[in-house]
């Protein structure tokens, strides 16, 4: 089976009713030629953007008709025998910038497969790091304090390399169990992402209303996807802003469609009149 024909086939199959910002992946050099190997983890994703301009669909606010939707990326790579999917919500602002950054320095670099893993987290921070470098090139400092995104490199099918930045967040399901990659969000004897963070801002005193607080930080982590890995839910602050990591968790865990379940955590998110936007990305491992 072609790219092409991959691509057609994934579109069929999750139904996606809500498209904004994909970005289709290239055909990359090595033996798999776009072909999905035997051996590969089936990963299925779906994704889901609430539109503010729709009649009934969100709470009105004077800003409503100022605020552009989330940014959101899929894109599937092959490098020689190694499966990539870099899947992403962003603010608008940098969505491009992130994801151009990884094309040219990463899928797009003539590096080997052991030379992307070892370059992956590194670059997935350097992206964001230049894309908000970009922005503030042309904006006023303090504008750019709310900028965000929650995105995901999903490694071969054993490797996540995951980053939230401002008030979007990256959380993955464990065994029933909500993790967030910039702190620990649940008591555990077998410690996942605490080790494996970094932050790129420094710390600063605590935040004052004119200040950037440390949600704003960029921060990066890294683990490998067993089988108590379910599912990485990817969303703006609209979500969290009205529901806790676990309860997003516990809302969609039973969903096996991941389509569905970001459907279903968007439209509850409305349901308790969010006011801020609402885009979820749903990647699942089966």
């Amino acid at each position: 089976m072609g790219f092409k024909d991959f691509q057609l086939k994934m579109a069929k199959k999750l139904r996606l009713k809500k498209f904004i910002g994909k970005e289709g992946g290239n055909k990359k050099k090595g033996s798999g030629n776009g072909k999905r190997l035997p051996w590969m983890m089936p990963i299925t994703h779906g994704y889901y953007v609430a539109e503010e301009s729709r009649d009934g669909a969100r709470p009105q606010t004077p800003q409503s008709n100022k605020v552009e939707c989330d940014k959101v990326v899929v894109q599937r790579e092959q490098v020689e025998e190694q499966e990539w999917w870099f899947c992403g919500v962003f603010d608008t602002r940098i969505g491009g910038g992130v994801t151009k950054y990884l094309q040219a320095h990463l899928f797009d670099n003539n590096l080997n497969e052991s030379q992307m893993k070892k370059k992956s987290k590194e670059t997935l921070k350097k992206a964001h790091v230049h894309a908000k470098a970009k922005v503030r090139e042309t904006e006023k400092l303090e504008s750019t304090w709310k900028m965000g995104s929650a995105s995901a490199l999903v490694i071969n099918g054993e490797r996540l390399v995951l980053a939230n930045m401002g008030e979007y967040k990256a959380v993955v399901c464990r065994d029933g169990e909500a993790f967030e990659i910039n702190r620990k969000q649940q008591q555990t004897t077998k410690p996942h992402w605490s080790h494996k963070l970094f932050s790129v801002a420094k710390r600063s005193p605590k935040a004052g209303a004119d200040k950037p607080s440390k949600r704003s930080e960029l921060v990066v982590g890294s683990e490998r996807i067993d089988r108590d890995t379910e599912f990485v839910i990817l969303a703006s602050p609209g979500v969290w802003e009205v529901m806790k990591q676990q309860e997003a968790v516990n809302l969609i865990r039973h969903l096996e469609d991941p389509q569905e379940a970001a459907e279903c955590l968007a439209k509850e998110a409305i349901n308790r009149m969010s006011k801020s936007n609402i885009s979820c990305l749903i990647i699942r491992f089966e």
